[in-house]
């Protein structure tokens, strides 16, 4: 397939060189979507439907599924996309729901070569039902390099997510292992095929939490053939300013808030001046008189309307120059379009414009907001109380938006006063991904780049460990946008041992009570072991040690989390122990398997073993318990195999 395309010739087919140019970018584009993919197999099952009159065997009742499309050399399919509606039943259908298919093959391959494949009757009264092995195989296939797509593995309440529709938005629910990221990603996937055009035109967007967990994904969407998906954080999204700051904890939190948006509202509006001298527009020998009231009245009408700054500033002179042209027209004059545009060019209008209605540039707009007290408290007052608005305050002023140390809760900031200004633009679909640590205000920035569109949001709200944590899907949503999104909750866990699993779990009664526990579909005896190391730091940093080399003599990724403080002292220990080691994100190779992570990058990251240091350090540096504790629960559920914690004194009383 790839070879024909690359086989076209584009001469003599296209009218002009405009048309040969995007034509050659789509058929390159075609082409790197047929790209082959190292150990990546073109099917991974089969269907054989249950005959009928309409359907036989001859005509097309056998179907091999698998990433993409693949036909033959005269186009008949010889593999279907697993996203085609002929596919679904593959994950969905039971021995009590069979969907007419008699017998589904599943396939199992090593390195790329197929070695076994295993058949499941679901019409055979006979036959026992029994769990896929090839299936639990796939599922416990040690994580070495970046994130894999799961397409041989999704279980029907996934695809039921996967497959739902693009109008709508949805939000999941999913703990440790649930696989509510490869769920997005995977629904980005299907939207793609199911509505390609549309999504084109429009868009689609991945946000992650950081670029280590973006660069663990990026090769999912690719390896199912779609290329054009942009993945970025929410700083990316916001990016208008360097951020080169940090806030403290609380003055995050109400930068955060959602109440900063009527601030800022106010504070955009403030610069409308309404008109206390007429307009005068002469045209050739005759003087045209716009009084002052009036122009209230159109400024009033404008500022009634509620539209966006920057847009009722270009609405304004044509208003006025309207208002001239009625003027014109009841003298006798005969006037169009041309003429009124002219007139809203009129420098006696531009000066009216440019007094009534200044620009505004938000990053300025943003800066006075926090270093200027008075300013502050003026669009502030009935918002903020006066002890929040010294939180937010710089403790100095700022000359210029060059010179200000802006931070990433500043920068949202600046992202909502632009979008007050000008319209931010709409992507079709987008993905948000460990969404419970968003601040409202950050929904909000999302929000906006999705408003004509839908969503797809994911996340654990037992895994907010930011200080704005979400406390409820429902109010995350509506700062969305999205109030009748659909929370789906994911609790069947295939990634995380049952041991292990069960051991973290110990902590949600007192970090998110009411949560619903997962249940891990995988036994793993001895995957759980906790060591507690007598001595000091220098004993437990040496024991850290030895257990990675002994999670290094199985096959896979290892692991070594550990509080962001304690990151220095391990590095300086593993290179002294001639360990090589990976950032978060960094690919694995044969000869580096272990990866340093600090406790705050850990999330959405897996490995096959993983080694926990002190888990105590790490909800102490944390800014509160409740924080602490679900950053702890986030490093305690990475382990895909194995899970090794050391620590020195007490473990967490909450651990029991």
């Amino acid at each position: 397939m790839r070879h024909e395309v690359e086989a076209l010739d584009l001469k003599n087919v296209t009218a002009n060189w405009v048309n040969a140019r995007v034509l050659g970018a789509q058929m390159e584009a075609r082409i790197k979507e047929l790209a082959d993919l190292t150990h990546t197999p073109l099917f991974f099952g089969r269907l054989d439907y249950l005959p009928t009159p309409e359907r036989t065997a001859e005509d097309g009742s056998r179907f091999y599924i698998g990433r993409r499309h693949v036909h033959d050399a005269v186009g008949d399919p010889m593999v279907v996309d697993w996203r085609a509606p002929v596919s679904q039943p593959f994950y969905r259908a039971t021995r009590i729901d069979p969907q007419e298919v008699e017998l589904r093959r599943r396939f199992g391959y090593t390195g790329g070569e197929l070695t076994a494949y295993e058949d499941e009757r679901l019409t055979d009264p006979v036959e026992e039902a029994r769990t896929s092995r090839l299936l639990q195989a796939e599922i416990e296939r040690p994580r070495v390099g970046p994130m894999r797509d799961i397409v041989a593995t999704i279980q029907p309440e996934q695809d039921e997510i996967v497959r739902s529709g693009l109008s709508g938005t949805v939000c999941v629910q999913g703990g440790p292992g649930t696989g509510k990221t490869a769920v997005g990603l995977h629904r980005v996937a299907y939207l793609l095929y199911a509505h390609r055009e549309r999504l084109a035109r429009t868009g689609t967007l991945v946000i992650g939490p950081n670029r280590s967990f973006l660069h663990y994904i990026e090769q999912v969407l690719p390896a199912l053939g779609e290329l054009e998906v942009r993945q970025a954080t929410v700083d990316d999204l916001v990016a208008r300013v360097e951020v080169r700051g940090e806030d403290p904890a609380d003055a995050a939190v109400i930068k955060g808030d959602a109440r900063m948006a009527e601030v800022l509202r106010r504070a955009v509006r403030s610069h409308v001046t309404i008109p206390a001298e007429p307009v005068m527009v002469v045209r050739g020998s005759r003087r045209w008189r716009i009084p002052a009231y009036e122009l209230e009245e159109i400024v009033r009408e404008l500022l009634g309307r509620d539209m966006r700054y920057g847009a009722a500033r270009e609405a304004l002179p044509q208003r006025i120059a309207h208002a001239v042209l009625v003027r014109m027209e009841e003298s006798g004059e005969v006037c169009d379009d041309r003429v009124q545009d002219a007139v809203a060019r009129n420098p006696a209008v531009k000066a009216a414009v440019k007094s009534v209605w200044p620009p505004v540039d938000p990053a300025k707009l943003v800066l006075r907001l926090l270093s200027d007290a008075e300013f502050l408290a003026a669009h502030a007052e009935g918002v903020l109380d006066e002890a929040e608005q010294r939180t937010v305050l710089w403790p100095k002023p700022v000359r210029s938006v060059r010179a200000a140390k802006w931070s990433s809760a500043d920068a949202v900031l600046i992202d909502e006063a632009a979008d007050l200004v000008e319209r931010t633009h709409s992507l079709g679909h987008v993905v948000l991904d460990e969404a419970q640590d968003l601040s409202p205000m950050q929904y909000r920035a999302v929000g906006r780049r999705c408003t004509t569109g839908s969503a797809t949001v994911l996340g654990d709200l037992a895994q907010g460990t930011t200080p704005w944590a979400t406390g409820s899907w429902e109010e995350a949503l509506s700062h969305l946008g999205k109030p009748d999104a659909v929370v789906e909750e994911l609790t069947a866990g295939f990634r995380v041992p049952r041991e292990v699993i069960a051991y973290a779990s110990r902590l949600l009664p007192h970090m998110s009570p009411g949560l619903a526990e997962v249940r891990s579909v995988r036994e793993s005896p001895g995957s759980l072991e906790i060591r507690q190391i007598p001595g000091g730091p220098d004993e437990l940093t040496s024991a850290v040690i030895a257990a990675c080399e002994e999670s290094l003599l199985h096959e896979g990724s290892i692991g070594l989390i550990a509080a962001d403080t304690r990151i220095p002292a391990l590095s300086e220990a593993l290179s002294a122990a001639g360990l090589p080691w990976l950032d978060p994100g960094t690919e694995t190779t044969a000869d580096s398997r272990l990866t340093l992570v600090p406790a705050s990058l850990a999330k959405g990251l897996e490995y096959d073993y993983v080694v926990l240091d002190d888990p105590s350090t790490v909800v102490a540096g944390e800014p509160d318990e409740r924080t602490g504790l679900r950053r702890l629960y986030v490093a305690l559920t990475r382990a895909v195999s194995g899970l090794t914690v050391v620590h020195q004194g007490e473990l967490p009383g909450q651990l029991g």
